[in-house]
């Protein structure tokens, strides 16, 4: 083997080096690659479910596009929704033991002060984050004015019913909304809500050559669109109650959260029943995991099948296009510029990465606009992409899908003023007022589920003496407007959580430290005998020498209890 080439002084040549470094610079390429390789699969791994997620709705759009020219007949149309309608049964299938062993094991795991504590700063966030909401939608609803020139909309040409829809009263409204809170049979509420319907009482009808003294029927077949239809019969209208399909969430809420504490109280008697809780809360969550695997293909079909269901469109959009922008434009700045900058003036974190995390949620909820289907994702996520506390995220987030509804708020009072300005009503002051007080109650009662915001428009309307038989308008673009504002909902309960989460990691810090503070005390020698300490001093000192090392701040916080 030849050596070689060295120079005369002993070293390597010039071009022997450079040779050399050139065959290092060439091995190392290759590992290079391997490296970028796996920095890229590694992002895959932890993104998948996001890509997919997204993936899914830009297909479905592209899918509802494309078939939307085959003209596809209602039964085909149902049979192409069929998979997300799988979806929409899975994740409400989930909600009700995921929503009651949440709470239950979240308010056994808090004392009584902390319980009470990070309830009030959820009720003050909602509240807050509501108003500002209205109060948000008011003020571009008059800038934007998105009833003027509206009025000649014609609904035969949309395809809309001219029918009224019959809404409560306002005080029956609320009174159904305490009802609830308190239901009358546990099991029924599994499926059942209560609510207020109208009965008639017609006297002196005449009917044919038939005078009819007195009979009882429904209200909403003897006054339609605000007129009799009994001639000149008196009508006397009484609310009876009755029972309607749907969860009643209010009152299983309200009874969780009194469980839990009482099982709390119970002290050692209480502690087999919540481990019970807290094993059936971990075997749900587990299931949500498997569901997440399914949500990309659903949302497809949910997107896509709703694209082909829309009748026109662009007629639609073109007619109603002002209020559309208003509502959309309000959902972008309270979710983009509100609820970020309320989360970064009180952590001082930036409010995007955390909503990075929480990617699959919001397009969860874009697809089904429900924010109690939206509950399970949104749990998974924040807890393992955001790090946030299971006993904070899985008390409030169940409490804010049902009670908190931001999106809801804005587009209900766009629509309210909407409807003024279509019929040529100027609002007064106290009629604005009326409209943000009443939108941001009546946003707490409204459903969790698609068009359930809608419903509740009905109240405002008739709080402010506007007639509710242009709500069809509104009915006709909720499928665009609804996704919106149900990604703002679950917005709000994120951040919620995640300021939560801040109070209650300082607090723990600085429990801890005081804590390390004390233990902190060196030995004073006595003065009565040398060599001699006094007691108190001798047993903190011997604390100090013989004992393991104090706890680290983070295992404080784990063993803290919240807040």
């Amino acid at each position: 083997m030849e050596k070689p080439d060295e120079s005369r002084n002993g070293y390597l040549e010039a071009t022997v080096v450079s040779g050399l470094e050139a065959g290092e610079e060439g091995a190392r390429r290759p590992r290079l690659k391997l490296f970028q390789l796996r920095g890229l699969g590694g992002f895959l791994r932890r993104n998948c479910m996001v890509i997919l997620t997204v993936s899914g709705v830009l297909l479905g759009v592209a899918m509802g596009t494309l078939v939307r020219r085959l003209h596809l007949s209602p039964a085909h149309v149902a049979y192409l929704a069929f998979p997300g309608e799988m979806l929409l049964r899975m994740l409400k299938m989930i909600i009700l033991p995921l929503v009651v062993c949440s709470l239950v094991s979240g308010a056994a795991s808090l004392d009584t002060r902390s319980l009470g504590k990070l309830g009030g700063i959820a009720v003050a966030y909602f509240l807050i984050t509501t108003l500002l909401a209205a109060a948000l939608a008011v003020a571009l609803a008059f800038i934007i004015k998105p009833g003027l020139g509206a009025g000649s909309l014609n609904k035969n040409s949309l395809g809309l019913d001219d029918t009224a829809h019959t809404g409560k009263d306002t005080v029956d409204s609320f009174l159904d909304l305490a009802r609830n809170l308190f239901p009358a049979n546990l099991v029924a509420a599994a499926f059942r809500s209560y609510a207020t319907d109208y009965k008639a009482i017609v006297r002196n009808a005449t009917i044919g050559n038939v005078t009819i003294e007195k009979y009882i029927t429904d209200y909403k077949a003897v006054v339609i669109n605000g007129t009799s239809v009994v001639g000149n019969a008196s009508i006397e209208k009484f609310p009876v109650g009755t029972d309607i399909e749907g969860m009643n969430i209010l009152g299983l809420v309200l009874f969780s959260l009194v469980l839990g504490v009482a099982l709390k109280k119970l002290g050692t008697e209480g502690e087999e029943l919540i481990r019970f809780f807290n094993s059936f809360n971990e075997a749900t969550m587990v299931l949500v995991s498997w569901i997440m695997w399914y949500v990309p293909i659903g949302i497809t079909f949910l997107v896509g099948s709703k694209i082909v269901e829309m009748d026109d469109i662009m007629l639609l959009v073109t007619s109603l296009g002002k209020y559309i922008f208003a509502s959309i434009l309000g959902h972008f700045i309270h979710g983009l510029v509100v609820l970020p900058l309320i989360y970064f003036a009180i952590t001082r974190k930036n409010p995007f990465t955390f909503l990075l995390g929480l990617i699959t949620p919001f397009a969860t909820a874009f697809a089904t606009c429900s924010s109690s289907a939206t509950l399970p994702s949104m749990m998974k996520c924040i807890e393992e992409n955001n790090g946030i506390d299971k006993r904070i995220s899985r008390f409030i987030l169940p409490i804010g899908a049902t009670v908190n509804m931001d999106g809801a708020a804005i587009f209900q009072c766009v629509a309210a003023i909407f409807i003024a300005q279509l019929n040529n009503h100027e609002l007064n002051s106290g009629q604005i007022f009326t409209i943000l007080v009443t939108a941001t109650a009546s946003s707490v009662g409204a459903a969790g589920i698609p068009a359930g915001g809608v419903l509740t428009i009905a109240i405002i309307l008739e709080a402010i003496g506007l007639p509710t038989n242009d709500i069809s308008l509104i009915l006709a673009v909720d499928w665009i407007v609804d996704r919106t504002t149900t990604v703002v909902n679950v917005e709000g309960d994120a951040f919620g959580a995640g300021i939560l989460h801040y109070l209650n990691q300082k607090e723990a810090k600085e429990k801890a430290e005081e804590k390390l503070n004390e233990v902190c005390v060196e030995a004073i020698p006595n003065s009565k005998a040398e060599g001699e300490t006094s007691p108190l001093v001798m047993h903190r000192s011997q604390d100090i020498t013989f004992a393991a090392p104090p706890p680290s701040t983070k295992d404080l916080e784990s063993k803290e209890s919240v807040l």
